[in-house]
């Protein structure tokens, strides 16, 4: 299976999900767009840097036919023939199958139904991509492509295999041979619930955990921050599965194991972003950010007022993870601390803790002081360019991508350190020349209150000079956080794995 060594290795990246493609990778490559999280946009740096680089790089992805407005049924003979032309001679490889045709998102919240896609890839990759473009290294993403490493390792392809979530499926190998991927020449490079004794004695009831069977096949492992991998080395999240903690420790300490950080998608920019009620740059920051208050103010109903220190919550609203319980807790003591000051708290998040804010909301009539509302892009975007700070009290956090992304947009984040937190965000000086944001230590009501103290002493500093810090933060944040230094992480290891430099210009 293995290419004749060349200077130009070729990559193939495997991915469930991508949020754009070079447009000189194949005709289609502008229409295929299907995001679900960080994944697919970090999936889109890395093949666009390595693309602009001359690397000889190809994407494995499954045909989302409806996601990706491709009706094969309404193409005419030359269209169609167009069309079967650029899936064969392109750099872009969709694996077919039904279970992709008609889906209106990447995940389902059926857990069988992600499981089958799960098959549906895996098969198609193994079986008929990897064998078509003969790759020197593979790049696998999360569970959905776990066992893809062991038949890696079997067909002599070093393979990297990155970590976004600690999430995994587990299924027997006979239900996985049902869906035709012949398991039998790599069993042995797979993770059991308990070790096998031999291949036919697990193949009916020892099942699989696909994520931990990635990490444990893949020669090179990353995780989305170099802090979380350290933390789930050290044991310090009960809820990472013992099994996985084991493999990732094993492949950190024989030096097959790194952390690169995840980096905001590019529209995320106020020079450019067609969301906000008026772009600025670093230099008019200050009053840009007011006009796009009073507007994110007046559509979300809170009391319209340029000079209202304003607190921003733009993720999920996960009590296990995000720490929204902390906020909700102290949004009656924040709320009246700073009553003069006018401060206000907006939250655009889906979430089961939605009703938790509007029942607060209600009961201490804080509707010019409080919002909550559904997730919505534009109003996303919004929030960032109008609010002050941005709250992320997470209690883990394995990359996180928000605290970056506000500093785009000069909203100075509050955050727990933790995980992706503690690699991104540093505590301000008093001076002012150095840190990003505000860095509490405690994940409890104490520690977030501080935070929200420590935030509002600078909203009070001397007007020039906390613009001239702000200027400061949103420069160094699009020099700091981009797709392009990502991607160069993730070419290091490449090299690293191949032992030799992977584009020769």
């Amino acid at each position: 299976m293995r290419r004749t060594k060349k200077n130009n290795p070729r990559i193939l990246v495997v991915t469930p999900e991508i949020t754009s493609l070079p447009a000189g990778m194949s005709a289609m490559g502008t229409y295929l767009r299907a995001k679900a999280g960080g994944l697919a946009d970090v999936s889109a740096a890395l093949v666009g840097a390595l693309y602009r680089q001359g690397a000889d790089v190809h994407v494995a992805l499954p045909h989302y036919r409806k996601m990706f407005h491709i009706d094969v049924g309404n193409l005419i003979n030359d269209e169609l023939r167009v069309y079967m032309s650029n899936l064969h001679n392109s750099r872009i490889h969709l694996a077919e199958d039904r279970i992709f045709y008609y889906r209106d998102s990447v995940y389902s919240s059926y857990s069988n139904d992600s499981f089958m896609q799960s098959l549906a890839f895996q098969r198609e990759v193994i079986n008929n991509i990897i064998p078509q473009v003969k790759p020197d290294l593979i790049h696998c993403n999360d569970w959905m492509t776990g066992l893809i490493p062991a038949a890696a390792r079997r067909m002599g392809i070093p393979c990297l295999f990155t970590v976004h979530n600690i999430h995994t499926q587990k299924w027997v190998l006979a239900d996985i041979e049902d869906r035709g991927i012949d398991a039998a020449p790599f069993w042995q490079s797979l993770y059991y619930d308990r070790p096998p004794y031999n291949y036919e004695e697990s193949r009916g009831n020892n099942p699989v955990d696909f994520l931990t069977s990635g990490i444990f096949a893949a020669h090179f492992i990353n995780t989305v921050s170099p802090t979380f991998l350290q933390e789930i080395v050290d044991g310090h999240h009960a809820f990472v599965p013992d099994n996985i903690r084991r493999e990732i420790a094993g492949k950190f300490y024989a030096g097959c194991a790194r952390g690169i950080l995840n980096a905001p998608d590019v529209s995320n920019n106020p020079e450019t972003d067609e969301l906000l009620e008026t772009k600025y740059s670093s230099q008019s920051c200050a009053s840009a950010k007011a006009v796009n208050k009073i507007a994110f103010q007046a559509r979300t109903g809170l009391k319209i007022n340029q000079n209202a220190p304003l607190f921003f919550w733009p993720h999920r609203l996960d009590p296990i993870q995000k720490g929204c319980q902390l906020l909700a807790d102290l949004t009656y003591e924040i709320v009246h601390r700073y009553w003069d000051s006018g401060l206000q708290i907006a939250i655009v998040a889906d979430g089961e803790y939605q009703k938790v804010f509007r029942d607060i909301i209600a009961y201490h009539n804080f509707y010019e002081r409080v919002m909550v509302c559904d997730f919505d892009e534009e109003l996303s975007h919004l929030g960032f360019a109008a609010s002050d700070f941005m709250l992320m009290p997470s209690r883990f956090e394995p990359c996180g991508l928000p605290q970056m992304t506000c500093q785009y947009y000069g909203s100075l984040p509050v955050v727990h350190d933790t995980g992706g937190l503690h690699d991104t965000v540093n505590h301000l000086s008093g001076d002012g020349c150095s840190g990003n944001g505000f860095v509490f230590r405690d994940y409890d009501h104490g520690g977030l209150l501080w935070g929200v103290d420590e935030a509002m002493r600078f909203f009070g500093k001397d007007p020039q000079w906390k613009n001239a810090v702000i200027s400061r933060v949103m420069d160094e944040a699009k020099t700091r956080f981009n797709h392009d230094v990502t991607a160069q992480e993730y070419i290091r290891i490449y090299e690293s794995m191949l032992a030799r430099p992977l584009v020769v210009k």
